[in-house]
């Protein structure tokens, strides 16, 4: 049985090197317990801060031993009543082609509604981030005009779509021409901009929104959080849910200061981690998958194949090779 652990703590971008593959026996289940095979591996620029050796919001990853995240399993073995041969189970697990488990923590999933792999993105943590950032921390509203980075990441398609079927302007930012395009094509976007292509990002999002922004959801930080903050309408509210651009630095960067527009402008800026919102989670699924049924809300996915090829898709992420959400398939 193969086995993925955390091999070195990464010094800037990750490398394959970092991970180290072991085989060992595949273990057999006690009572209460279910054998799982793994069938679907998310991989999330947040890993990344799990990486580090600092206190964060959650345990940072131990080294030689196996990296975890969200994956959808199915249940080869059952000595949990609650539990039976073939049902498909998704959570927090680790990279192991075969692990048991309670159960404590893990939810079934339905393969006849939607897709094995949709739940872990428009239906799973993605899903739900962009559902709770947007609505409970961005209280976004009719008639606005909302500016998402990393709009074709798997939240930020997810946010800007909700944004549309909320009836607002929504402008998106990308690193290619093929993924500007595909944000106003095939998700609706109003407006998306080319980061990679843009010399004024302050100049750019103020072409792409001339009355301006109301709500900014930053999945990249940095210079582009700068110059929405440039744009920024008053009453305006940033919604911090992360900073891919800045994740690989190994020293503190420095920037312009925000205070003065943050209150000259009456802005709000909260960042999250969706976990805050566990308790509603139930809401949003049932919301997303809806929209999901009724066609309002398209999916994109980049499903990289095989178990050994986990690390790399993982790296890949900080090269934006994905368009939507980023999955292995074991």
């Amino acid at each position: 049985m193969k086995t993925i652990l955390l091999k070195n703590r990464p010094k800037g971008k990750p490398q394959t090197s970092d991970f180290e593959f072991t085989e060992s026996e595949k273990p057999v289940p006690q009572d209460g317990e279910v054998l799982l095979e793994t069938k679907y591996v998310s991989v999330d620029p947040y890993l990344r801060g799990r990486m580090r050796d600092e206190k964060s919001y959650i345990e940072p990853f131990k080294l030689n031993e196996p990296v975890e995240s969200a994956v959808v399993a199915e249940v080869v073995e059952s000595k949990n009543e609650k539990f039976k041969k073939g049902d498909f189970l998704t959570g927090m697990l680790q990279w192991k082609k075969f692990q048991t488990n309670t159960g404590k923590g893990l939810r079934k999933v339905d393969k006849d509604n939607a897709s094995l792999s949709a739940y872990l993105g428009v239906l799973g943590l993605t899903g739900l981030t962009a559902y709770f950032g947007l609505k409970r921390i961005g209280e976004l509203k009719e008639g606005e005009t909302l500016l998402v980075s990393g709009a074709a990441g798997a939240v930020g398609t997810v946010v800007g779509q909700i944004g549309k079927i909320m009836g607002c302007t929504v402008v998106g930012i990308a690193g290619t021409d093929e993924k500007v395009t595909m944000l106003t094509d095939e998700y609706g976007f109003d407006a998306a901009i080319n980061y990679s292509k843009t010399d004024d990002m302050t100049v750019a999002i103020k072409k792409a929104a001339p009355n301006g922004i109301d709500v900014y959801f930053d999945n990249v930080g940095s210079y582009t959080l700068d110059a929405a903050m440039n744009n920024i309408n008053r009453f305006g509210r940033v919604v911090n849910c992360g900073a891919i651009s800045l994740y690989n630095e190994t020293e503190q960067p420095t920037g312009p200061r925000l205070e003065t527009t943050i209150v000259k402008k009456s802005i709000k800026m909260q960042g999250f981690i969706v976990r805050n919102f566990e308790e509603d989670f139930q809401e949003g699924i049932q919301q997303l998958g809806s929209w999901l049924q009724e066609g309002k809300l398209k999916h994109e996915e980049t499903i990289v194949d095989g178990f050994e090829k986990i690390p790399q898709a993982f790296i890949d992420l900080f090269d934006g090779k994905n368009k939507g959400k980023m999955v292995v398939k074991v």
